[in-house]
């Protein structure tokens, strides 16, 4: 199902990278909330799009690494539930986190490219809760960071 939703969409499912320290990928409750640790816009262990917004990166851009986060995510989730997507009822929440200047105020735009994607793969379970915020610096240079919280059929 998800997997063929991105098919649809001219995208592929990356390899669930592993912690970049000394935390979980994902944690999911006994009660049925999935937590996904931040991902960044990597693909096999490679980071993708560097630089801030609003000095050396533009907002088609930011969209476009806020996306590949969410491949991540989805990737996490399919991990976490070894592959189970029934098992999904919806996306509770998405925190992005867009490295960019001072001036820069079009976070939640550069947030849109991770929401839509969200929506595209789960339809209105995929219609979620979200803080888009703009920070200095983020790991490894890239431009945006992404975490989510699902909710989870036990």
């Amino acid at each position: 199902m998800v997997r063929d939703r991105l098919a649809a969409l001219g995208l592929q499912l990356p390899q669930a990278s592993g912690p970049g320290g000394a935390y979980a990928p994902f944690v999911l409750s006994p009660s049925g909330t999935l937590y996904i640790a931040g991902q960044i816009p990597q693909i096999a262990g490679d980071a993708q799009f560097f630089g801030r917004l609003g000095e050396s990166a533009t907002v088609e851009q930011g969209q476009a690494a806020a996306q590949l986060c969410a491949l991540n995510i989805l990737a996490q989730v399919e991990a976490a539930l070894g592959g189970d997507w029934g098992r999904v009822k919806q996306c509770l929440k998405l925190n992005g986190f867009i490295a960019c200047t001072p001036e820069f105020t079009q976070q939640s735009q550069v947030m849109n490219g991770a929401s839509d994607l969200m929506l595209n793969v789960f339809g209105e379970p995929g219609r979620h809760a979200r803080t888009s915020v703009g920070v200095a610096a983020l790991p490894r240079g890239v431009m945006v960071e992404v975490d989510a919280t699902f909710e989870i059929a036990r």
